[in-house]
């Protein structure tokens, strides 16, 4: 029990004001499941285990990252992280707007095949949305590589992706679910955003629903679907309208991407909730500084399972490198994550120690 005690300790101390304990949870398996997932999620031994082999890079070449909506922080930030990484091995990079709606990423994923770049980001939507300018990209010959296009890590065929680089969504939704079963001894009132839109997002809603439906102590309290475009307008009203609908039983909540909790911050302040929690707010990704901060600060977030969001960039640019010299997609998947106050020691990201010098080496010797 002191290791599970550890595990609590880590998720930010104590448990919720509503816990009943291991004994009457009725749950005692998943229980000691999820606080195993939890303890080992939240190590910081995060030395880098991807590829240290590779093609040298090939010169001169130009690609377009076409993001879902650069107010997505997530997809802002491997934007980020592709542009810094394009610099290391010698390469341009152009970013456009899809600013979230299905006509805005079309016509920005159809500007990008118009550049002819010799490589293409889906940088956070899914490509069957384009499935248009996708042929249209195809019979140009240029490969495409997503970033949370599909559900799935590693190569695609329908739609046709050399690679999507992403955690393991299931992965992801157990570890967020498990943080709240396990803070919680298994006794919670939980809320769901996400965004239904979003295969991806819509998918990894589902399996967390899925995990925390197993500890009979933990009740859904509603699942919120809000698109991530809408979110600043819509989320603040939607938080003040479930914490009149559920007052106290609302203990938990879980959000497919940190910004749903910037959103609900100020109508958690303005009903007078403690910043520390309850609610005690997880994000399963991704991570962003504005997340961390929150976390670090205890203003209305607790967690978050984040994307390594400038490795992932670095990733796309490597997965990239590795199909104009011919050869297969790397296969690595970064592994997951929770960080918290306790662990995340003031840094406002996480990514795994070594990626820079690692894919230095491969393009560079």
């Amino acid at each position: 029990m002191a290791a599970a005690g550890a595990a609590l300790a880590g998720c930010g101390g104590g448990g919720s004001p509503n816990a009943t304990g291991p004994s009457t949870a009725g749950c005692p398996a998943v229980l000691q499941e999820a606080e195993a997932t939890v303890r080992r999620a939240e190590s910081t031994d995060t030395a880098w285990t991807g590829p240290t082999t590779g093609p040298r890079a090939v010169p001169g070449k130009t690609l377009v990252y076409v993001a879902q909506t650069m107010t997505n922080p997530g997809v802002a930030g491997v934007a980020k992280g592709v542009r810094e990484a394009a610099r290391t091995i010698g390469w341009n990079v152009r970013v456009i707007d899809g600013e979230g709606t299905p006509a805005g990423i079309q016509a920005a994923l159809s500007q990008a095949v118009t550049l002819r770049p010799q490589g293409i980001v889906i940088g956070g939507f899914d490509p069957r949305l384009t499935s248009q300018q996708v042929a249209r990209a195809e019979a140009a010959g240029i490969p495409l590589i997503g970033w949370h296009a599909v559900s799935t890590p590693g190569p695609s065929t329908d739609p046709r992706l050399f690679t999507n680089v992403t955690t393991k969504v299931e992965e992801v939704a157990k570890a967020s679910a498990d943080w709240v079963i396990a803070r919680s001894d298994g006794a919670a009132g939980v809320v769901v955003f996400t965004d239904d839109s979003i295969p991806f997002a819509g998918t990894k809603s589902k399996l967390i629903e899925q995990r925390l439906a197993a500890c009979p102590g933990v009740e859904l309290l509603a699942h919120k679907n809000i698109p991530i475009p809408d979110a600043s307008r819509r989320t603040p009203q939607e938080v003040a309208s479930l914490l009149s609908r559920f007052g106290k039983r609302w203990t938990y909540s879980v959000a497919i991407n940190d910004l749903y909790f910037d959103d609900a911050a100020p109508a958690f302040r303005a009903a007078g909730k403690p910043g520390a929690g309850p609610p005690f707010n997880i994000g399963a990704g991704d991570g962003d500084p504005s997340a961390f901060r929150r976390i670090n600060s205890e203003q209305f977030q607790a967690a978050t399972v984040p994307e390594p969001l400038s490795q992932q960039g670095w990733q796309v640019v490597d997965e990239f490198n590795r199909a104009f010299a011919g050869r297969p997609a790397s296969g690595y998947v970064a592994p997951v994550h929770i960080a918290t106050a306790e662990n995340s020691s003031g840094a406002t990201s996480w990514d795994p120690e070594g990626y820079r010098e690692a894919y230095e080496k491969i393009w560079h010797g």
